[in-house]
């Protein structure tokens, strides 16, 4: 009998391509997502790609008496996957309140109702902003929390903390930079709010949807002074998700995190330059001041992950950014 996952923001581009996995390794995902920066479009080609029908809740996680009943309904949930989040650095520095009332607000009722209802496992959707602008690089597990540079990062850490006082097993995935979309161009990021992220940005600017693009900053102490990050294939975060979900029905008791990048990282102009050459385009861009949130540098020491759970990256970067600009072609038309 298929285990039973809910997958809380499931409807999301992380969310989407993680249903994907988790039915291509045996489990039944099910869906909560309130679509306020997500598509049924991807509940709806996940559907597609796996050629199954997935159990959808147009929910919202902060409202308890709507998820209690989601719980008395599916009494057989064995792990939840926590992606249900605002996730812009702008806009949290713009609006603070609806990032600490959401991301905090939806975990809190989570855990409370997993506890209600026996539910002992949680994936926790986090990221490297929880490490803020750390001292030494490539970061591992072990570095401490950093002054948050944004208020979703201080979210991240306080969430994280939730989850270490809880009694729930936990498994906390600190994502570097999620690109890319699935091979099929059936799923991808539908978000309705603009566009913060380097690579969605490119692609607006090569649709034509933009005129030119921005870069925020190239006095950093950097090699070419923008800013450097680590950019994940999203298939290859999905998978993670995957072997995170084994390993914790696999283990009594477990409260750990992993972090989720290649271990290398691109400045923005790299980035440029890269999708340039394979998609074979001109991307305008111009410079401009820093952005508030930004962190100059960081990339991963994934080796923790590589060891304990098996999980290597295996998808290039050049196909993520070819993967992008397929998507970006395809849901405008």
């Amino acid at each position: 009998m298929k285990k039973n996952i809910l997958v809380t923001g499931g409807a999301g581009y992380i969310g989407s391509h993680t249903l994907v996995e988790l039915y291509n390794s045996g489990y039944k995902p099910i869906v909560v997502d309130n679509l306020s920066n997500s598509s049924l479009n991807n509940i709806k080609g996940a559907e597609q790609i796996t050629k199954s029908k997935i159990d959808f809740y147009k929910l919202d996680c902060t409202d308890f008496e709507q998820m209690n009943k989601l719980f008395e309904e599916q009494k057989n949930i064995d792990a939840v996957i926590h992606f249900a989040a605002f996730k812009s650095v702008e806009e949290s520095v713009i609006q603070p309140d609806k990032y600490f009332s959401n991301n905090i607000g939806s975990l809190e009722i989570l855990i409370n109702l997993m506890n209600s209802h026996n539910v002992n496992n949680i994936i926790f959707s986090s990221s490297c902003t929880v490490y803020g602008s750390p001292e030494f690089l490539p970061v591992n597990e072990l570095a401490p929390f950093g002054k948050a540079e944004s208020p979703y990062g201080e979210t991240k850490q306080l969430c994280e903390k939730l989850i270490q006082k809880s009694e729930i097993n936990s498994i906390s995935l600190r994502y570097f930079n999620p690109v890319g979309s699935h091979p099929s161009s059936l799923i991808g990021d539908c978000s309705a709010d603009k566009p913060n992220n380097l690579v969605p940005i490119i692609c607006e600017v090569a649709s034509g949807k933009r005129k030119s693009m921005q870069i925020f900053g190239n006095d950093y102490n950097t090699p070419d002074g923008t800013c450097v990050r680590d950019y994940i294939h999203v298939v290859d975060l999905a998978k993670a998700h995957v072997m995170a979900v084994n390993h914790i029905l696999n283990n009594t008791k477990i409260k750990t995190a992993y972090n989720l990048g290649v271990g290398k990282g691109l400045s923005v102009l790299e980035v440029i330059d890269s999708f340039q050459k394979v998609n074979n385009l001109k991307i305008s861009h111009a410079l401009g001041p820093r952005r508030a949130g930004d962190v100059e540098k960081i990339y991963s020491d994934n080796t923790k992950i590589n060891i304990e759970l098996g999980w290597f990256p295996v998808m290039s970067f050049e196909s993520a950014l070819e993967t992008a600009w397929n998507w970006e072609k395809l849901k405008n038309l």
